[in-house]
């Protein structure tokens, strides 16, 4: 199987397996054997995601919805309309200056926990980006294995008629000889 896989990517690939990155050699490995590369993934068994990556995703799902910023920008207003209009009492009066803290230790502690769950889901992506490199190069290379097989066989078949219409041609030339040879002895 060794040379088989050698001589895979030597014809395939123009390059020796050696040279060749371990994705590449794991998919010739797979075309030689003729087995699936696709899976889905999924399906892929994972450890479960810790609590922390469970609550980062949750909090990236929220934060990034419509419901949070119509929320909050009605708690926003609501919290500016009510001290504004409570001028002499107002708990946090107009720079709003306590509002603004609010806001910094919000945007502080969401934006962490947004980027967590964007490396674990850039993760899956480069997973799946890489599964479909995969099955990208196996059904190339098997197209280009299909097309070589097809070109045999046409090569095959226009030989097989050359030799064929040949034949014929030398058959004609055989009858049409004796004819040729006899038309030009007899004289007239």
């Amino acid at each position: 199987m060794d040379e088989k896989l050698r001589a895979l990517a030597e014809h395939l690939l123009k390059k020796g397996y050696d040279e060749l990155s371990e994705r590449d050699q794991r998919v010739l490995r797979r075309i030689a054997a003729r087995s699936a590369i696709s899976r889905d993934l999924s399906l892929r068994a994972e450890r479960a995601p810790s609590f922390g990556a469970r609550v980062a995703d949750r909090v990236a799902a929220f934060g990034g919805s419509w419901t949070f910023i119509l929320t909050f920008g009605a708690v926003v207003a609501g919290w500016v309309a009510l001290n504004a209009l409570m001028l002499t009492r107002a708990v946090d009066p107009y720079p709003f200056v306590f509002l603004n803290l609010l806001l910094s230790m919000v945007a502080a502690f969401q934006a962490p926990v947004i980027m967590m769950s964007q490396n674990r889901q850039s993760e899956k992506d480069r997973l799946a980006a890489a599964h479909d490199y995969e099955v990208n190069l196996k059904a190339e290379l098997e197209i280009m294995s299909l097309h070589e097989k097809f070109d045999e066989l046409r090569m095959h078949h226009l030989e097989r008629m050359f030799g064929e219409t040949s034949a014929r041609l030398a058959a004609i030339e055989a009858l049409l000889q004796p004819k040729v040879e006899g038309t030009a002895s007899t004289p007239r």
